[in-house]
């Protein structure tokens, strides 16, 4: 074992092995470094690279950085090495030749991240996944686009294939790892041919003022990889414009008529092809026309109170996810009279919550909610994964034998969210431990679940319980799970903060969600609100 005696690394040009100087290029700046476990080798990190060298200082590999290595170190095992970066990531690299491995990038909300491979293979928070995309040249003489990666989360987002990345060291054995396993076949990874369209609005002008409640929305929209336009549709603060459902639009300039309501307001416009669905394109309009009446009419609220915690499979009991479906429904009556002219409720609890119920219940809340409505969907229970990464939520007669005909899949809950008239709240309280999956303990990775239900194109805002793979916990004390307990007392009043203390936003329970789950479970649970851009802070109750 030989001595590594590294000094004037600190940013400084000059950094030096055993008194000798190692070589850097010109003006490059040494930042941090850290040796091998077996004293065999070091790694150096710089302003422009990350440098390996071996005992003798000589340079075994360099690798290009997006910023200054603040800080850098060696597993334990010596086949990997970790650096933050300036620009806020922090990469592992493979000792033995300096390809990079893995991304990572955390938001200093303590909330939301997002970890990536080199070809773009990721795993993200709630409302993270818009964090990274790529880069998309369209030549020397035209704007480049950029794509999130969320555009591309059917063929991307795989948290099975980052998971074995520090074990096999290899993308390409991680992927197909990852694929024997889920039972998915590799796909071809060409983005330029998967591209979504990109929308541009050309009237009317962000900022113009309107006095009739009918506007003439003339657009174009550009499709990159060549793909027909299949649907587009209008936005109105988020949600399906009236007479807009997605109707096939030729993709050169067209126009959409669209009715706004008598305030200021954002209007977009979103195209889809086979793959994906553009970014929306936005314009905020002011409205100048006469004020609306003071005793206009209030909205309904419509609510879908689902919980489940008795099952056939006995294994999977819960005490109160059917008490906390009733105690949400009833919070939300009291709104009656308040916010709401109406509320009307469905609550479907263990043996009344049946997969063929709650699909009906679904039905109904769709059929009902107008587009001056708010729609309020609320399930607790156990959620799973099937072994492609598929999320379900899991009915009374639920049987984890035969997923596909007895679980709900999430794609009749998304649809269902995507096709209601008004604005949308979902209350997802699902990430319960349990046996699940022949005796494998875990709870359902509810990432993707709530990205894909807050992507504009679906337009809901979605409170969940926990995040990752976090549990949810549930307690005798609380009778209630934790979650809910927060959404009562939230509701309740106690979410009412600022200068307009009467009123409950989306933002205020956000808020006070975060704060008080995290007290109850001593910072075991971290609730997760994501809501689209699109979608403005509104209220949703008001302090009784």
């Amino acid at each position: 074992m030989q001595n590594l005696n590294i000094t004037d690394w600190k940013y400084t040009v000059t950094p030096k092995l055993n008194g000798s100087p190692l070589k850097l290029d010109q003006y490059e700046r040494s930042r941090s470094f850290a040796v091998s476990p077996a004293k065999d080798g070091f790694l150096l990190g710089t302003e422009w690279r990350l440098r390996y060298f071996d005992a003798s200082g000589s340079e075994r590999w360099n690798a290009p950085v997006p910023g200054a290595a603040w800080d850098v170190n060696i597993a334990k095992n010596g086949k990997t090495g970790a650096a933050a970066f300036s620009d806020g990531t922090i990469r592992w690299f493979r000792i033995s030749d300096g390809k990079e491995l893995l991304a990572f990038f955390p938001l200093n909300d303590r909330k939301r991240w997002i970890l990536w491979t080199p070809s773009g293979y990721y795993d993200a928070s709630p409302g993270a996944e818009d964090l990274i995309g790529w880069h998309v040249n369209s030549g020397k003489d035209r704007v480049a686009d950029f794509f999130p990666a969320s555009k591309f989360r059917d063929r991307f987002y795989r948290p099975d294939v980052i998971v074995k990345m520090l074990d096999t060291l290899d993308e390409n054995e991680s992927v197909r790892l990852a694929d024997a396993q889920s039972g998915r076949k590799r796909q071809e990874a060409d983005i330029t041919r998967i591209l979504p369209p990109v929308v541009t609005i050309h009237s009317p002008a962000h900022g113009q003022e309107i006095s009739d409640k009918t506007v003439t929305v003339t657009y174009s929209v550009r499709t990159p990889s060549g793909e027909p336009v299949t649907s587009v549709k209008a936005l109105v603060d988020g949600r399906p414009a009236e007479g807009s459902k997605g109707k096939p639009m030729r993709p050169d300039s067209d126009r959409l008529t669209v009715s706004i309501p008598e305030r200021d307001c954002e209007i977009s416009v979103i195209a889809e092809n086979r793959f994906a669905a553009s970014d929306p394109a936005s314009v905020r309009i002011k409205w100048k026309g006469r004020a609306a009446e003071e005793f206009a009419v209030k909205p309904k609220l419509y609510v879908l109170a689902v919980g489940v915690g008795q099952y056939q499979d006995k294994t999977l009991t819960l005490r109160y996810a059917g008490k906390d479906a009733a105690d949400f429904a009833a919070v939300m009556a009291d709104q009656k009279g308040g916010l709401y002219r109406d509320v009307e409720s469905r609550v479907l609890t263990d043996g009344d919550a049946g997969k063929d119920n709650i699909l009906d219940g679904l039905e109904w809340l769709q059929r009902q909610t107008t587009s001056k409505d708010i729609a309020a969907l609320f399930l607790s229970g156990h959620g799973m994964n099937d072994s492609s990464g598929v999320y379900y939520f899991l009915p009374s007669d639920a049987d984890t034998d035969k997923i596909k005909r007895t679980c709900l899949m999430f794609a009749d809950i998304k649809n269902t969210v995507s096709a209601i008239a008004g604005k949308i709240l979902v209350f997802a309280d699902t990430c319960h431990s349990g046996n699940i999956m022949g005796g494998r303990k875990g709870v359902a990775d509810v990432n993707a679940f709530v990205n894909e239900l807050a992507s504009a194109e679906n337009g809901a805002v979605v409170f969940t319980s926990s995040t990752g793979r976090q549990i949810s916990l549930e307690r005798p004390e609380w009778q209630n799970g934790a979650f809910t307990k927060a959404i009562v007392e939230g509701i309740s009043g106690k979410a009412a903060y600022g200068k307009d203390k009467d009123k409950i936003t989306v933002n205020m329970l956000d808020l006070y969600l975060s704060e008080r789950v995290k007290e109850l479970t001593e910072g075991t649970q971290t609730p997760t609100t994501t809501k689209p851009d699109t979608v403005p802070d509104f209220p949703i109750a008001v302090k009784r």
